[in-house]
């Protein structure tokens, strides 16, 4: 069923089935909040909504952080161009969405949006699905009309447990990461970071940072770092005929985020580390949350400089995608979440086939989530 109703202050479309209940504001198509596991007593709601959803912040119209909260598609990803005259984020992610269509087919439920000049003349389609008998989202992202070098991706920001290092994260396989490559926070604006800059790093246990007395963090385990904002990019080693993956275990409520995505699409995975260390409005040094973006970007520093030659492109690892006018771009990508048992830490594999996803933790102990993995490589549901 759909309904349109106010959540947290944004007009937003609400579609339900039997176990999960999604919003999706109508303002920057932000997804969140998503209840899942609604078939249980326990029910999962693993996404950040920013706090000054309740306050007055008409000051923040027409930016990304006005709705901020859940997964956003982004394009461009990164900063604000103004040449091209996008705001950080671009269009998709701040402006408003039009409904375009809802139905039923059998235990699918389909949610469709539309943006017209999205990116110059682009219309950007998104679509929205759900299938009875899974913890799981369906979403299509289809780009036409668009010309030139873009950068893009999905812009995932989760809540984090209020205990120190009880959210586990992991990704597939790197194969070239590096924390970001200038200064990410500068104090001058009441901003800090933790992060050595421009540093490669191979385990995200193990990542430079700048003090001497501890010279690597650890970038697996939140929340951690208390008063400081970082960003670092990991990108991937895609494995033959599987999707790429992040996961993020809540070993506090017994659940694990993940998401799935085309690696040919979606290369690196960002993640933006914020634990107050922004003390400027909107912020004020009280955001908890962690960003896994998922891209096809050079960090956030837009489709000009993502354009160029990069420590990313120089490993092989694409940070733009080329658009042509006559041809339309698809991306599709999963979102779910799957009970853990007690102890289950970081997912150190994911396997898909035909019945669904299975994740390993460290010791070995296994949880699946029913869904079509497929659908990331363009099969339909």
């Amino acid at each position: 069923m759909l309904t349109e109703e106010t959540v947290f202050s944004q007009l937003s479309w609400v579609l339900q089935n039997k176990t999960t209940k999604m919003a999706v504001t109508h303002v920057g198509a932000h997804l969140a909040p998503v209840y899942f596991n609604l078939s249980d007593t326990s029910v999962v709601q693993p996404y950040y909504v920013s706090p000054w959803q309740s306050e007055d912040h008409a000051y923040l119209d027409g930016k990304s952080e006005g709705p901020l909260r859940g997964d956003f598609f982004c394009l461009p990803f990164g900063r604000a161009d103004p040449d091209d005259g996008t705001p950080a984020h671009g269009r998709t992610a701040s402006a408003l969405w039009t409904f375009s269509g809802f139905r039923i087919l059998g235990r699918l439920q389909e949610l469709s949006i539309q943006m017209n000049n999205a990116l110059h003349a682009a219309c950007v389609d998104r679509k929205f699905f759900l299938r009875d008998g899974e913890d799981v989202i369906y979403d299509k992202t289809i780009i036409t009309g668009l010309t030139g070098s873009y950068t893009f991706g999905h812009h995932a920001v989760l809540r984090v447990p209020a205990e120190d290092s009880a959210l586990f994260v992991s990704t597939s396989k790197q194969k070239f990461s590096s924390t970001y490559p200038g200064n990410f926070c500068n104090p001058a604006n009441a901003e800090y970071q933790s992060l050595a800059i421009g540093s490669e790093f191979s385990d995200l246990s193990s990542v430079p940072s700048i003090f001497k007395e501890y010279p690597n963090a650890d970038c697996s385990r939140y929340p951690a770092r208390r008063g400081f904002t970082d960003l670092l990019q990991i990108g991937i080693d895609p494995e033959m005929g599987q999707p790429a993956w992040s996961a993020a275990v809540n070993s506090t409520e017994g659940y694990l985020w993940f998401s799935l995505r085309d690696p040919d699409l979606l290369p690196s995975t960002i993640l933006w580390i914020e634990n107050g260390g922004r003390h400027q409005q909107p912020w004020n040094g009280r955001n908890c949350s962690l960003g896994v973006e998922d891209v096809c970007s050079f960090f956030d520093t837009g489709s000009s400089v993502s354009s160029g030659m990069n420590a990313f492109s120089t490993r092989g690892i694409r940070t733009i995608q080329e658009f042509e006018a006559h041809l339309s771009l698809s991306i599709p990508y999963i979102q779910g979440v799957v009970r853990t048992p007690p102890g289950f830490t970081h997912v150190r594999s994911v396997h898909c086939d035909e019945h669904g996803a299975t994740f390993a933790d460290e010791a070995g102990r296994e949880v699946s989530s029913r869904l079509c993995a497929n659908f990331v490589f363009g099969e339909s549901l």
